[in-house]
């Protein structure tokens, strides 16, 4: 069973002609932490707003240190993780990629900052998984990057929010396709989910999947795909031998389950 390919960079020492292209608040060294989310107030909880988003990002480039005193910022405020997670860190991925692409940060910023966010999932895993009481199901489920992807934090977010939900899962994070159809076909699941984020394998996937789908043990086997391509390009995914969900994580979730209860009440 491939691993999930947790990035633990940690900060290397920044280069004087890399300052330029950070954040202005990040460039003037001035310090993250809770006296700046939301005000030095921590009464009352209203949602994660851009600002506070822009702060979590400097965190994250300025180390893993400074990103965790945020989200405890953000607990102080009454925030609960399901709302960090949706309203925080998946906005502060995006604004990372923005930054980006407007090369205002490099790669290798980019990934260590990325990095430190995956990091803050592992950190309060424990803590959102017992954030509100659990109802086992008697579901497995398969999640899946794309093969060779480079980034995997969304989809280990909605492992999470399955875990929390009752689900047994499984996530993999495939180098290449034979590892993609070994994985598939590895064990009895009753869903699996891909993430998509480029077009590099849609070609690849579109003919893969009816194969696997076909020879799987499973013929109720439901099969969904999301990530970055089902927000920007949804009409990219419809060729494919599966459901296209861009939702958040909790809606993906709610949305599954009921349909895995829905075919088991059919089928009793």
């Amino acid at each position: 069973m491939a691993q999930f390919n947790l990035e633990t960079a940690q900060s290397p020492p920044m280069a004087e002609g890399a300052r330029h292209a950070l954040p202005e608040a990040l460039r003037q060294g001035v310090p993250v932490g809770p006296r700046l989310v939301g005000g030095t107030s921590f009464t009352g909880k209203s949602a994660l707003d851009l600002a506070q988003i822009q702060i979590l990002a400097q965190a994250c480039l300025q180390g893993l240190d400074a990103a965790r005193q945020v989200v405890f910022g953000w607990q102080r405020q009454g925030q609960s993780l399901e709302d960090i997670y949706v309203q925080g860190i998946t906005p502060c991925a995006r604004l990372l990629g923005d930054w980006w692409c407007a090369d205002r940060l490099d790669f290798a910023m980019t990934t260590i900052a990325s990095a430190h966010l995956q990091q803050l999932l592992h950190d309060f895993s424990s803590e959102f998984l017992q954030e509100t009481p659990t109802q086992h199901q008697p579901w497995s489920l398969l999640l899946l990057t794309e093969p060779g992807a480079q980034h995997s934090l969304g989809l280990f977010m909605l492992s999470e929010f399955f875990k929390r939900a009752g689900w047994v899962v499984t996530v993999g994070v495939p180098q290449d396709v034979s590892e993609f159809k070994r994985l598939f076909q590895s064990d009895w699941f009753d869903a699996v989910g891909i993430s998509v984020s480029s077009d590099r394998h849609l070609d690849t996937l579109a003919a893969l999947l009816p194969k696997l789908r076909e020879s799987s043990d499973n013929l109720g086997l439901q099969v969904f795909v999301g990530g970055p391509m089902a927000f920007i390009a949804p009409e990219r995914l419809q060729g494919l031998a599966a459901e296209v969900l861009a939702e958040d994580a909790p809606a993906t979730v709610s949305r599954i389950t009921q349909a895995m209860a829905g075919a088991a009440a059919r089928a009793n």
